[in-house]
């Protein structure tokens, strides 16, 4: 019990200076309606435009806005104040802070998120019973769910369990789990595959988590890999990836937020400072060759080595396991599917950026919608796969049927955590916490110019944690930094990719990320189990990025400040192997 209370006594510490610091913007600010401190949300009544919605401006006897023709709720302007006393203020991360701690603490990931959501009702509406039960149910799960992106991607993974129950009961995972044993014969070697796939799979973080694990766990699993570090090369491949690829959804994210059409350009020219994504790839590869593990991950190496046990306590994908068949099937059972599924879903996100309507590949891969086109992608490969173990006679047709509910069962526990995930962020968005961020970086940041980079890298990382999205962390943060900078600023490339970095970092420790549910959902591995044992390999990285940035804003010069953050990082690694080397030896 002392051990538990040492533990949480740092977090309340932090969280503590956190609402502090944080607070002084709020106490500052002046006129609500001002842009600093703003309490004005859009009118829900009209949809921001002002209009009367009852006759749209054709009924000068309406009723409803006196033959005005302006919407008597926000007499025309297009905003009203929030409800909420708690808009725009620290108490809006609080929802997040509380769903993540009690998942550390206890857990529990299930109930954490909801009493999160749960906090974030009660703000929204004053702590008023019917207010809180209509804006967790109705706003928040219900229309989480209801949301066209969201169910493009709830549909993906359903089809993707599908589809790894059908390689599973095929045969397919087993014969390539026989084959890359006699090629791959140490734990290294398996270790480091992982990563070189999830550095090939590059185009989507969603499609690259669930594709490396379903290719990757026979083998990682033959060398006594447990289901958390596969987890973990997983995780760490996906938007680290994706966030220094040019040709890939995120690409495009950032080429959509960044301003005057030149994000595609700004995104290239920040790969070098991007130092998170590239020291986290550095990482992996050297705890390999290293040998290193430390913190929860050493135990679960430990069991998986010496007790066979890759999970170290509750695998909530055990169901799937069952009809796995070891006695026939090849390895194009695997890779057939797999390799129709890369193909399909590159085929889907063209055809959402309007490739077959005329425009180029890459402009349609910039425009594409990941939803649209991982959702059609893995419909059709479905389709093709199931005619394909129906030529091959793998299985009777009944069986595969069978294995559509099966794969749905299986990614329950993925499908109910992302539906917690967004519904918490749609709590943190209904109070404000994106202008209370933006707020604190105006008012703050900006006043040490050299630091700036280390602090948005900083700030990107609480934000993306608290709200478990990168994506919309970097598109607030980037048209900040391009209007406290000029383009022609050096700090200003700097900045962006501190932007970036930090949106990634945050995802990747968060527990309520759709990415890291993802990867757990992709290694089949227990989600706290996942989060409590990457979390000390992405602080460590983390940490040493954030010095790297310190330099960076002094020296902002790629081809200097790159080489000192490899140094830093490899000097790192190998004081920590020594270290625990003779922990190991002691």
């Amino acid at each position: 019990m002392r051990r538990n209370r040492k533990r949480l006594l740092p977090l309340l510490v932090v969280l503590v200076l956190l609402a502090a610091a944080l607070t002084t913007t709020t106490l500052a600010a002046g006129d609500p309606t001002e842009e600093p401190g703003t309490k004005v949300i859009e009118c829900a009544d009209c949809g921001g435009t002002g209009l009367c919605m009852t006759c749209y401006g054709q009924d000068p006897d309406c009723e409803d806005c006196g033959g005005t023709f302006l919407c008597p709720s926000c007499e025309g302007t297009g905003y009203v104040e929030s409800p909420s006393h708690f808009y725009n203020s620290f108490w809006a991360l609080l929802p997040p802070i509380i769903a993540i701690a009690l998942a550390l603490i206890t857990k529990e990931v299930y109930s954490s998120l909801f009493i999160g959501i749960l906090v974030g009702g009660l703000l929204y509406s004053n702590f008023s019973f019917e207010g809180t039960v209509l804006h967790v149910f109705q706003d928040g799960i219900v229309g989480s769910v209801a949301d066209s992106y969201n169910m493009g991607i709830l549909i993906f993974l359903v089809i993707l369990g599908a589809m790894v129950c059908l390689m599973n009961r095929a045969g397919g995972s087993a014969a390539f789990g026989r084959w890359a044993q006699t090629r791959i014969k140490s734990r290294v070697g398996a270790q480091l595959a992982t990563v070189i796939l999830g550095c090939l799979i590059f185009i989507d973080d969603y499609f690259n988590c669930l594709t490396v694990g379903s290719v990757m766990r026979p083998v990682t699993d033959k060398h006594k890999i447990s289901r958390a570090k596969l987890a973990y090369l997983i995780d760490a491949t996906a938007a680290p990836i994706c966030i220094i690829a040019p040709v890939s959804s995120w690409a495009a994210a950032v080429a959509g937020f960044a301003e005057d059409g030149q994000g595609l350009n700004l995104f290239i020219r920040a790969i070098p400072f991007n130092f998170y994504a590239l020291l986290t790839i550095l990482t992996m590869v050297g705890l390999a060759l290293l040998k290193i593990d430390f913190g929860p991950m050493a135990r679960h190496e430990r069991n998986a080595m010496e007790k066979d046990d890759l999970f170290s306590g509750k695998n909530p994908y055990a169901m799937m396991e069952e009809d796995a068949d070891e006695s026939h099937g090849k390895v194009i059972d695997l890779v057939f599917p797999i390799l129709t599924l890369v193909v399909c879903c590159i085929i889907g996100m063209i055809y959402s950026g309007g490739f077959f309507d005329g425009a180029g590949f890459v402009e349609a891969f910039s425009n594409s919608d990941a939803s649209v086109g991982l959702m059609l992608g893995s419909a059709f490969a479905l389709v093709i796969t199931i005619i394909y173990y129906a030529i091959r006679r793998s299985m009777s047709f009944s069986s595969m049927m069978s294995c559509l509910p099966e794969g749905f069962k299986a990614m329950v526990p993925a499908i109910l955590i992302l539906t917690f995930a967004w519904s918490l962020k749609t709590m943190t968005d209904s109070l404000g916490a994106k202008l209370f961020v933006r707020d604190f970086v105006y008012n703050n940041a900006a006043s040490v110019q050299m630091f700036l980079p280390a602090i948005v890298f900083l700030i990107g990382c609480l934000l993306a944690f608290a709200t478990g999205t990168s994506w919309g962390t970097f598109g607030m943060l980037i048209p900040i930094v391009q209007s406290v900078f000029p383009m022609d600023n050096p700090l200003s490339i700097v900045c962006i990719s501190a932007c970036m970095a930090g949106a990634v970092c945050g995802d990747h420790c968060s527990p309520i990320s759709d990415t890291t549910i993802m990867a757990s959902a992709g290694a089949q591995c227990d989600h706290v189990s996942h989060v409590s044992t990457q979390l000390p390999y992405a602080i460590t990285v983390a940490a040493v990025s954030f010095v790297s940035y310190i330099i960076a804003g002094f020296v902002p010069n790629a081809l200097i400040a790159l080489p000192i953050a490899v140094v830093l990082m490899l000097l790192t690694l190998f004081f920590m192997h020594k270290v625990f080397s003779k922990r190991a030896a002691a």
